[in-house]
């Protein structure tokens, strides 16, 4: 009869999709072909629910591991003190080519899961012939929770991961040489031998978990420690330490004064430079007292016309695009520079700075008109000029016709002021206009009508004049005037160039 199988463990192979199970039968309906297993193990691993059913359809091959003995079908024990208690008999069930079933008797070893039994074809046992019930019960099978077990991808896949992620180590690492099998069973009793409790349904709730956290509550009773400790190592409890930005200074030192240049006269326009320290503009009469004592001292016009040339010429690298532009790669994209100079020293000033403009692979087309007599310094000038690749032209109808990358502005003096009505100076100013390039001048004159000539940019030396807003953006360039020599025409004067000879100016 079916019931005589009952509180048997077997072992049910339903093929390489769902595994392996182990358990003992607690139920076989043979209306429905099936079998239920009470406390499952899948793949030496135990099973979530208490009892899984299955079909016959499902099953590949089924074997007895122990056969319960007379009075014992009611009473089922726990499956995992069985398979952990002494050894028993194992059966197996198969069917012959010939229709009958064959009770195959092997030994089984006690180990600290279920077992995974060896194929018929491994294993060397003896036939014994069992009746037609209970083949009919062996080829009975499974699940009654379940009934639709086999057709289940979610089924399958759970329980794949669970075989992947969780198999027994005696199913799943071989033996290792040099150990004998009671070692590796005590060692895989103390790692795998606990049970695997349910998983739970719920995800975890952080936020839930997170409201429970009060940390206002926590920063108070950490404050009210180091109060109570003397942990603090500034301030008094109720006072905060000072925090301080990358860019302060954890050190106290003086304040800061950001008047450091004072003049004598009364200042009509003020500058400030890009740290907050105030330069004041200074009248173009102190101006020429301040160079001329400066000369007096050793400080030579040469000296200052080449000082005034290296700092206008960087600046003017840096507008045209400094290295971006200036590259040994961009050989095709050298800029071009129109030079316009007067017959004065602030002439003589631009043909320096142009120079050392051609001494950098700049194209500089330099004008300057005809003159029966020029000045010394600008014979001089002139003379180095024509040692570079730079153009000299004297007719504004060599100067180029397409628009250049920089206008250089020298024409302008305050002390030749009728130049302005030369036909050359107003050919000059109609073509910068026309033109349409930025325009940068050279220690520029205050004129009280406005310049023909609107700049860009503007470079003062070593003190700015009270320029207006056609001078564009001031610059300020250190020509190199000691400061005892300020000091002897009445100024006031600490440097506020820093690391830089030129730095720009804001109006205050």
């Amino acid at each position: 009869m079916a019931t005589d199988w009952l509180g048997s463990i077997v072992s049910i192979n339903c093929g390489d999709s769902l595994g392996v199970y182990q358990g003992r039968v607690s139920a076989v309906d043979q209306v429905s072909q099936t079998i239920s297993l009470t406390r499952p193990f899948h793949n030496g691993v135990k099973c979530l629910v208490p009892e899984v059913t299955f079909r016959a359809g499902d099953i590949t091959e089924l074997k007895i591991l122990e056969i319960p003995g007379p009075g014992d079908n009611q009473h089922f024990g726990d499956l995992h003190q069985t398979e952990l208690g002494p050894s028993g008999i194992g059966c197996q069930v198969g069917i012959n080519h010939n229709g009958m079933g064959k009770l195959v008797k092997k030994p089984v070893s006690s180990s600290s899961a279920p077992q995974n039994i060896p194929k018929r074809t491994d294993v060397k046992s003896q036939d014994v012939t069992i009746s037609p019930q209970q083949q009919q019960c062996s080829k009975s099978y499974v699940d009654r929770h379940m009934e639709s077990l086999s057709q289940s991808k979610s089924f399958r896949r759970r329980h794949n991961s669970w075989s992947s992620s969780s198999r027994h180590p005696n199913q799943a690492t071989p033996k290792k040489s040099g150990l004998k099998n009671g070692q590796m069973k005590n060692k895989d009793d103390e790692c795998f031998g606990d049970d695997i409790e349910e998983i739970p349904d719920t995800d975890f709730d952080f936020e839930g978990n997170l409201a429970l956290f009060d940390k206002a509550a926590v920063f108070e009773e950490i404050d009210t420690y180091e109060r109570r400790s003397g942990t603090r190592s500034r301030g008094i409890p109720n006072e905060r330490p000072t925090r301080y930005r990358h860019d302060e200074n954890i050190l106290e030192s003086e304040p800061i004064v950001y008047r450091r240049i004072t003049v004598p006269h009364n200042v009509s326009k003020e500058f400030c430079t890009d740290s907050g320290l105030v330069v004041p503009s200074v009248s173009y009469e102190l101006h020429k007292k301040l160079l001329s004592v400066a000369e007096k001292h050793g400080l030579t016009l040469e000296r200052r016309l080449e000082m005034t040339g290296v700092c206008a010429s960087q600046m003017a690298l840096t507008l045209l695009g400094g290295p971006n532009r200036l590259n040994p790669k961009n050989v095709h994209q050298r800029p071009t520079v129109a030079l316009l100079c007067g017959p004065h020293v602030k002439g003589a000033q631009g043909i320096s700075c142009g120079r050392h403009l051609a001494n950098h692979d700049v194209q500089v087309i330099l004008f300057l008109p005809n003159f029966v007599k020029m000045l010394e310094s600008i014979t001089n000038e002139l003379s180095l000029f024509s040692k570079t690749q730079g153009q000299q032209v004297s007719s504004l109808k060599d100067l180029p016709t397409s628009p250049v990358d920089l206008v250089i502005n020298c024409l302008d003096c305050p002390e030749n002021a009728f130049l302005r009505d030369q036909p050359w100076y107003k050919a000059a100013v109609a073509w910068a206009n026309q033109n349409r390039a930025p325009v940068l001048s050279i220690d520029p004159p205050v004129h009280e009508v406005e310049q023909g000539i609107d700049a860009k940019w503007s470079l003062a030396l070593g003190l700015p004049l009270p320029l207006g807003e056609h001078a564009g953006r001031v610059y300020l360039c250190d020509i190199g005037i000691p400061q005892q020599v300020f000091q002897e025409v009445g100024i006031n004067y600490h440097s506020p160039f820093g690391c830089k000879f030129v730095i720009p100016l804001h109006s205050a």
